[in-house]
């Protein structure tokens, strides 16, 4: 997930002692919101909060009274604090109890692994079924009526195909929700020849409403190009304009009511990257901002992968600069720290295009940093990538975002795969 410039974070939950990220906002644990929980004093609890109950030693109040007494207990004095019932492990100051784990706002559930194909089954009336217990009708409300548990949201594990090309989302092992978004298409230009088209939108998670950002500038993007490809546009112009069109879209959720309720000092306005690739018959054009990037992977595994994009980051101006090498830089925990977004506080927008001519049959890789995390350099992703991508690409999506499960999933992982043709005569870059 990308990051603005952030002050120093929290090291570990202030409740569940859970270790954080560099920029996390909700604990992967517990689910508790970061921003509205002040960090843990210097000093020791008195009592033990992370569900092992209160210190040893320490006994908790109790009430009785007298055998066969027919008068009423006492109302507490004003101002006063009832004392729990005799064996209730419910402290009297706070009211909250310590027999158990605090309970997030939702339970983590994850959604299935991608790698197998799995859906909820559902009742002979079509209600859909509990994925935790397999038994419970799950309400409109998304709970289930048996076991209370919240089902996965739509956005927590989205798989598309279109054509001959295919794109997975999920949200991760560690994160409450997922700020990704991607959109794909196919397309027809003037001359008649196919056109694939494939965006990913990495939500920025310093920002105000992320995933909105995200979502609302995969489809604008997608949608710009789908419209101005068919009319003939040049690839590489039409996928500027459709980053210009992506920063409109996200630029516009800084002035809805939603934003200005959550908006507060210590928050930016929506955000959010973009990489996005155009495939014809003998023309590859990559467009990006920020730090989600773009890979080719050709079907003769003898021949070189390449990294298709530059981040706008921390790290790649630290090494653009000669000032550290690329191992040092991107183990530096300021590392993901963006200098390039959309969004209404981004700096100037500078949307990065280049187009290729590959001379052979291969796959471009169009991912965020949730899975090039996994798979940093391009011989790592061509490893990880299955050697018949070209010919099954959702199967390819979904073992690539297994990669990132396999390797910590500490962040939100979307990937599109798009096949690129072999061209009918040899080219080279453009």
């Amino acid at each position: 997930m990308s990051q603005m410039p952030q002050p120093i974070a929290l090291s570990r939950c202030p409740i569940c002692e859970e270790p954080l990220e560099s920029g996390d906002r909700f604990c992967g644990a517990c689910g508790y919101d970061l921003s509205a929980v002040p960090a843990p004093p210097d000093d020791d609890p008195t009592l033990v909060v992370n569900g092992a109950g209160p210190a040893a030693g320490a006994a908790w109040p109790v009430t009785s009274e007298p055998a066969g007494s027919d008068t009423p207990p006492a109302a507490p004095a004003a101002g006063a604090h009832e004392l729990p019932p005799t064996g209730s492990p419910v402290s009297p100051v706070t009211g909250v109890r310590f027999d158990r784990p605090p309970e997030p706002d939702e339970y983590p559930l994850q959604a299935p692994d991608p790698r197998v194909a799995q859906e909820a089954p559902a009742t002979a009336e079509g209600a859909k079924v509990c994925v935790a217990c397999r038994a419970g009708r799950v309400d409109l409300d998304g709970y289930c009526e048996n076991c209370g548990h919240a089902q996965p949201r739509e956005r927590d594990h989205m798989e598309q195909e279109s054509g001959p090309i295919a794109a997975v989302s999920d949200r991760g092992l560690r994160h409450h929700r997922n700020e990704d978004a991607f959109a794909i298409g196919n397309a027809t230009l003037p001359d008649g020849q196919p056109v694939a088209v494939a965006i990913v939108c990495d939500g920025v998670s310093s920002a105000t409403r992320p995933d909105d950002a995200s979502l609302a500038a995969s489809r604008a993007a997608s949608e710009a190009l789908l419209a101005a490809l068919p009319r003939g546009t040049h690839p590489q112009q039409a996928m500027h304009d459709a980053i210009v069109a992506a920063s409109r879209a996200v630029n516009s959720l800084a002035a809805e009511p939603a934003t200005a309720r959550e908006h507060a000092p210590h928050q930016n306005a929506p955000a959010c990257t973009i990489v996005g690739a155009i495939v014809t018959s003998g023309l590859l054009v990559i467009g990006w901002v920020g730090d989600s990037r773009a890979y080719w992977v050709p079907v003769d595994r003898g021949a070189l992968p390449a990294r298709l994009t530059e981040d706008d980051s921390w790290a790649a101006q630290m090494v653009a600069a000669g000032l550290m090498n690329e191992a040092e830089a991107y183990a530096d925990e300021r590392a993901h720290a963006i200098t390039g977004w959309l969004g209404a506080d981004a700096y100037e927008l500078e949307p990065h295009t280049a187009s290729f001519k590959p001379d052979r049959a291969g796959v471009v890789v169009v991912c965020s940093d949730g899975l090039w995390n996994y798979a940093e350099a391009a011989q790592e992703m061509a490893e990880a990538v299955p050697l018949d991508a070209a010919v099954r690409p959702l199967h390819s999506a979904q073992v690539l975002v297994g990669h990132a499960l396999d390797g910590g999933g500490h962040d939100n992982v979307t990937v599109a795969v798009v096949p690129f043709p072999a061209p009918s005569q040899g080219a080279g870059s453009a």
